[in-house]
């Protein structure tokens, strides 16, 4: 008898799913790359390649339909101390089926993750819209919460997410002799 072995999903051991997402179902395909390099989930991308803001391309059928991308950090400043959780990266709104973040509205400019301690997890959470709609940017990034931005939305649950696990770069910021 041959013995299936169980699909772990990297969502759920890394804990995306718990601290940052409820479990759900991704019904839209979303691509994300750093200068051509395909952002999967749990893969290591370095602070010197996410310095520009990725690519970031959505699927679906209707082009009348809109989304919501968020991009947060739930390890912020450290894993071992998430007292800023979830601290925000990226906020994009208005974004039609079909195309990419490009097209849609830049409510919170792009910041670059930076980790000074640990491996820090970096979550993109993509959200249909009920329609266009007015979205207020945060007063602040730290303490972001997708959940709650979600819920004052009504955005409902996420239809795609992504993850990358980043870490400070060795060797950097020390003195030249």
């Amino acid at each position: 008898m041959r013995r299936e072995r169980a699909v772990v999903d990297p969502m759920v051991v890394w804990r995306v799913i718990g601290d940052v997402l409820d479990p759900f179902t991704r019904s839209i395909p979303m691509r994300i790359s750093y200068n051509n390099k395909e952002v999967t989930n749990g893969c290591e991308l370095k602070p010197s390649q996410v310095v520009v803001q990725p690519r970031v391309d959505i699927g679906g059928d209707d082009f009348r339909t809109f989304y919501t991308l968020v991009m947060v950090d739930p390890d912020a400043p450290s894993p071992s101390d998430p007292s800023l959780r979830e601290y925000l990266h990226w906020l994009v709104t208005d974004i039609p089926a079909t195309t990419g973040a490009g097209f849609g509205q830049e409510v919170v400019c792009y910041e670059s993750p930076r980790p000074t301690a640990g491996i820090h997890r970096f979550v993109f959470v993509l959200y249909r819209q009920l329609g266009r709609q007015t979205v207020y940017a945060p007063r602040w990034r730290q303490n972001f919460r997708a959940r709650d931005f979600a819920e004052l939305y009504n955005l409902g649950s996420p239809v795609a997410a992504l993850y990358f696990n980043c870490q400070r770069e060795s060797g950097s910021g020390g003195r030249r002799m």
